[in-house]
């Protein structure tokens, strides 16, 4: 289980800094995602992609769970409505919940792709000040370490807290 820490690191500098102790502290590159102002400079610094920055895998989660529930009643409809002159089986209630759920959880991940990740809220004007804000995904028995590295090491940066619950998925 893994818990994303955020840290507002000042400049460019600090951000290098702060990355460089999270890198000896033994925590991966690819778990230290920076996100920035487009036109800020990210040299030596893992930057976030496209899940971290946008709502994808909660839009992802949401339109699965939607299109399942549009699909069973669609599969139901065609099985159980007597004015329907044709004789689905009941197969095709799983059939259509199955294409319900793969329908609504693309279409609802390409329309959250365009939305900013409801977490990072907190954050934005801190980045279009020119701040960096690392998000940092450690295990969960390593919370209080991480953190208190940052702090100890690193007083320019603000602790941004944690996040309770990590997708899997990024």
């Amino acid at each position: 289980m893994r818990r994303r820490l955020y840290v507002i690191c000042p400049n460019l500098q600090a951000a290098q800094k702060t990355m460089n102790d999270l890198l000896l502290a033994r925590i991966p590159e690819g778990r230290i995602h920076t996100l920035a102002r487009r036109d800020a400079p990210m040299d030596g610094l893992h930057e976030a992609n496209v899940l971290q920055k946008t709502d994808i895998v909660h839009g992802a989660e949401l339109g699965l769970v939607i299109g399942a529930v549009g699909g069973l009643a669609l599969g139901v409809a065609l099985v159980l409505l007597p004015w329907i002159h044709y004789d689905f089986e009941p197969v095709t209630i799983l059939l259509t919940t199955l294409g319900g759920a793969l329908f609504g959880s693309w279409v609802a991940s390409l329309v959250a792709a365009s939305v900013p990740n409801s977490h990072l809220l907190a954050f934005e004007k801190e980045i279009q000040d020119g701040k960096y804000l690392m998000m940092v995904d450690v295990p969960y028995r390593r919370v209080d370490d991480v953190e208190a590295l940052v702090r100890r090491e690193h007083p320019e940066d603000r602790y941004g807290g944690i996040e309770p619950n990590l997708p899997a998925f990024p």
